[in-house]
């Protein structure tokens, strides 16, 4: 790769003065409103975190202990649903719309029936099943309401939600339990278990074991720290002669994703060989995704498509420009930081005659 230009031809937007500063915001697990194909289910002694953006699903037996993680494709018929909750029955229900599809396999698709949902079991804001019934939650009204059977709303009843229960991230249950996942706070990412959202009975806080919480989206930012872009100088040119000259040299760039560095968050995992993955693997699905959420789940709200995801590699590209008597030029390179760490080192390169690193993303272009 060869770059040739002149530092007087620079934007002026590109001198910019200021230093770049670490985002300060918090990280949060991004909330199922704002997460589209994501869900938590659960069944028996099994729970299951649904990752559509992803095309793949972790089952546990404990999200608190981080017991028995392991990581599956998702068929594409069960991808893209609205909600996911599973069944005493042993089925998986997924809605999308109005209608929801019944599988005894979300990796496989097995015994795949789709049923119309009931007009009074549709709209929900989140769908789970507990204790031989399905529950739908509407938030925002403050009630839940629970049925036999979401096709014919057989034996159902509408309760008002109890003010502890109102503000879950995510619902979902097994036989004999509800669980929700409270907003972060003081002690971190936690999810709430109950026998009854109308009185609030049985209570018990539990907290998400760390490998749970990387799974999750948003969680990265919250176990390595918010992400963030900046520059770093990567080489220093000056011409001390007193005429002008023609610097041509070859220097050393590293490009790429960490791998090695990030997929210390599969060690707890076991990924099924059913799972396809592109290139960089699980690890760097989920560290690309962390970058898309918006700076208020501890994401940078940019697509990192067009970066080298494979390990990161070092390669030598050919420099050439002009300098004035006693010019000096400052290359920097573009990279992506989770936390202090940095993670994704970018094609990015920039020339500036002031030892000031830029202040405009090459992603905001």
């Amino acid at each position: 790769m060869e770059l040739s230009r002149r530092v007087s031809h620079l934007p002026t937007a590109w001198m910019s003065l200021l230093r770049w500063k670490l985002c300060k915001t918090m990280a949060a697990i991004v909330p199922k409103k704002d997460a589209p194909g994501v869900d938590i289910c659960g069944v028996d002694k099994y729970y299951y975190i649904v990752r559509s953006d992803l095309n793949c699903y972790m089952c546990s037996s404990n999200f608190n202990k981080g017991e028995n993680l392991g990581i599956y494709s998702l068929h594409p018929a069960c991808s893209n649903g609205d909600h996911y909750l599973a069944h005493e029955d042993d089925l998986f229900y997924i809605i999308k719309g109005n209608s929801f599809r019944c599988v005894s396999n979300m990796n496989k698709d097995e015994g795949a029936i789709v049923y119309p949902l009931h007009p009074s079991c549709q709209g929900g804001d989140h769908y789970l099943s507990a204790f031989g019934k399905f529950y739908i939650i509407y938030q925002n009204q403050g009630v839940y309401r629970r049925t036999k059977d979401m096709n014919t709303y057989e034996d159902g009843a509408e309760s008002s939600l109890h003010p502890d229960c109102k503000d879950g991230l995510y619902y979902f249950g097994i036989k004999n339990y509800y669980y929700f996942m409270k907003p972060k706070n003081e002690w971190g990412i936690q999810y709430y278990k109950c026998t009854n959202f109308n009185t609030n009975e049985g209570g018990e806080t539990l907290s998400f074991h760390p490998s749970v919480i990387n799974f999750l989206p948003g969680g990265l930012g919250i176990t390595h720290g918010p992400s963030a872009g900046v520059w770093n100088c990567i080489k220093t040119v000056k011409n001390d002669s007193k005429t002008t000259i023609t610097w041509m040299k070859k220097i050393s760039v590293t490009h790429g994703f960490e791998k090695d560095k990030m997929s210390s968050i599969e060690h707890n995992w076991n990924i099924s060989t059913s799972m396809v993955l592109k290139t960089g693997g699980l690890s760097a699905l989920i560290t690309k995704s962390q970058f898309t959420f918006s700076t208020s789940y501890g994401g940078s709200s940019i697509n990192t498509e067009r970066e080298n995801w494979k390990q990161t590699s070092v390669t030598e590209e050919t420099i050439s420009m002009h300098l004035q008597p006693g010019q000096v030029v400052y290359i920097w390179q573009y990279k992506l930081n989770l936390g202090s760490e940095a993670v994704l080192f970018c094609r990015d390169l920039m020339f500036k005659d002031d030892p000031k690193a830029p202040t405009v993303s090459p992603f905001s272009r």
